[in-house]
């Protein structure tokens, strides 16, 4: 039984003794490093049902607690905090179970269980993917890999915009500029060709606009008035009626850019069950538009447009079809939604993986779902984070002041190399080792100080700043497991020499306040993985490990594993400690795409 509820249900049984009260729940902590103890109640929320002094209540407790629980060696009482110790054989025992167990901390997903759906990365066809397109696949991808590990069924999926009028404005600036250029011919990666007519459409556009207001046009009837702008619209007008010719130019331009987008999810290491494309979803859209128009859900204006009116339910309303019956981003997203549940009818929620500044688009979504009768609408979240920041300022895709997602996992990897060749850490490496070495640490710098972040929090992204091997960084961790494989390839000859088998530990095996420290964070993995899927927080397993990673450090420099250690039971603990921390290391680092170097 895990420790907290066999101490939960003693704590009750003593105040229900002692003072024949009857408590609803137990508050834990983490003993405090000055005191005494291994883990702490508090006993303060007790005084709601039990009067009396903190300090007298927290004795007589931990008195009973003494006689009559198995685990419980000693305690203190600190004013209102009662510490109480743990004996060794309960962390051993602990430690014998998990010791060899490669997948200690996950669940395994139960068959009757509804699946979960991750929706992340969804970029537009008009453009290659930058650095907040970077925290979003991270961000989705470790997500789902976290709740696969706490026990659930998941599916991994995009919606790929592919269609509207951004898309358009490409199209037309390379109709008109293009000069039938190709990735083939120019050697660009095809997000990146379409992606500079973005920028050109956007740059001819300004010129069109101050060429309208120097003939004597507000800034917003040039805006709106721009030839490019109106030949733009009608070109999404000719698409949506099935234009051959317009069609035909969308179909190869967004194939360009499926196969750069391909590149770079391979090179962040992400990837999806299934892909859904809005060029598809949006007349299943339509479709419930038209539906709810009969049911009342929808409202038409006197131009023709469609709104959902929210204002009974404290918002505004929304627009759903526009009055020349093009669709918008929401017409889209209701028809999305739909047709994944029709496809996975397991599904029993979704998590759409999008930035805060879409946070009203999706409350605005989940409730006209709502709305349209379905069920399932109540188990759709918003996983909203916060924006990418660098120390030069915002980007703008339209403007081609992004930071490029390709040349950012490159930029990562040349600072690895850097940083590696100054530290003079790669002796022994043929070049190749060393490009693949600079890859894995470089990405994991990239990867883990995005995600030790709490996802709603903005990020001030500092490249160098990530790439410490000091600290709470990714390379740091990836540095400590190295080497704890180092210390296993070492002990292998000891163990072998003096006849040491790793096999279980003695239940009287006297552990050190070391030892302790690291058994006592390794016994909480399973519960840090359950609490970030509850949060859809990658930071959770972050820091945690971080934590993990500290207090092994601290074992290390304080203890001799093998070198200077002549008790065989010592050795034989040590040693598979340290396995036991690599491999959650390893496990941790996997729930964030993270790889770990065998050496470095």
């Amino acid at each position: 039984m895990n420790l907290q509820v066999t101490l939960t249900q003693a704590v009750k049984q003593a105040v229900n003794t002692v003072y024949k009260a009857e408590l609803e729940t137990v508050e834990f902590q983490a003993t405090r490093k000055e005191f005494t103890g291994d883990i702490t109640v508090v006993v303060f929320p007790m005084l709601r049902v039990v009067k009396g002094n903190p300090v007298q209540i927290g004795e007589a407790i931990g008195a009973f607690l003494v006689d009559n629980v198995d685990e419980v060696k000693a305690f203190n009482v600190v004013k209102g905090f009662l510490n109480i110790e743990i004996v060794d054989a309960h962390y051993v025992s602990f430690f014998n179970t998990i010791k060899d167990d490669a997948t200690f901390g996950f669940t395994t997903p139960k068959a009757e269980d509804k699946a979960v759906m991750v929706e992340y990365s969804s970029p537009n066809t008009n453009k290659p993917l930058h650095l907040g397109h970077i925290r979003n696949n991270l961000l989705g991808y470790s997500v789902a890999e976290i709740i696969k590990a706490s026990g659930k069924k998941v599916y991994k999926t995009q919606i790929i915009n592919d269609r509207g009028i951004h898309i358009c404005k490409s199209m037309l600036a390379w109709q008109r500029f293009g000069n039938a250029e190709t990735p083939e011919s120019t050697g660009l990666k095809g997000d990146k060709l379409v992606g500079n007519y973005y920028v050109k459409f956007d740059q001819e556009y300004k010129k069109e606009i101050a060429a309208l207001i120097a003939e004597g046009k507000t800034e917003d009837e040039a805006k709106k008035e721009a030839p490019i702008l109106i030949e733009a619209q009608q070109m999404l007008q000719k698409w949506e009626a099935g234009d051959k010719e317009v069609v035909a130019l969308w179909e190869t331009m967004n194939q360009w850019v499926y196969n750069g987008f391909d590149v770079t999810y391979k090179n962040l290491g992400v990837d999806f069950d299934t892909l859904y494309y809005e060029s598809q979803t949006y007349l299943l859209g339509k479709e419930f538009v038209d539906e709810g128009l009969k049911t009342g859900v929808f409202f038409k204006k006197e131009d023709g447009s469609v709104w959902c009116d929210l204002t009974e339910d404290g918002l505004d309303e929304k627009i759903v079809l526009r009055s020349d019956g093009t669709a918008v981003y929401m017409t889209q997203d209701i028809g999305t939604a739909i047709q994944r549940l029709k496809d996975f009818p397991d599904v029993g929620g979704m998590v759409y993986t999008v930035g805060n500044e879409q946070d009203y688009h999706f409350q605005v979504l989940f409730l006209i779902l709502k709305k349209l009768g379905f069920d399932w609408a109540k188990n759709l979240f918003h996983l909203s984070y916060g924006m990418v920041d660098l120390p030069s300022g915002k980007m703008k895709s339209r403007e081609g002041t992004v930071v490029d997602a390709d040349d950012l996992i490159s930029d990562m990897a040349t600072t690895a190399q850097e940083i590696s060749e100054e530290l003079g850490k790669l002796d022994g490496y043929t070049e190749q080792e060393k490009l693949e070495l600079y890859s894995t640490i470089g990405l994991g710098a990239l990867k883990y100080y995005i995600l030790k972040v709490d996802p709603k929090k903005r990020i001030l992204f500092d490249p160098k700043e990530s790439i410490d091997f000091q600290g709470n960084t990714g390379p740091f961790i990836q540095y400590t497991y190295a080497r704890i494989q180092s210390i296993l390839r070492k002990a292998e000859a000891t163990l072998k020499n003096d006849n040491i088998t790793l096999s279980t530990i003695n239940a009287d095996y006297t552990l050190e306040d070391k030892e302790k420290a690291v058994l006592k964070h390794l016994q909480l993995f399973p519960e840090v993985i359950q609490n970030a899927a509850q949060n859809y927080s990658p930071a959770l397993i972050a820091n945690y490990i971080y934590e993990l990673v500290k207090e092994y450090n601290s074992f290390f420099q304080n203890l001799p594993i093998v070198m200077g250690n002549d008790d065989k039971n010592s050795i034989a603990f040590r040693v598979q400690l340290s396995k036991a921390v690599g491999n959650t290391i390893k496990n941790a680092f996997g729930l964030l795409g993270i790889s770990v170097p065998e050496r470095m």
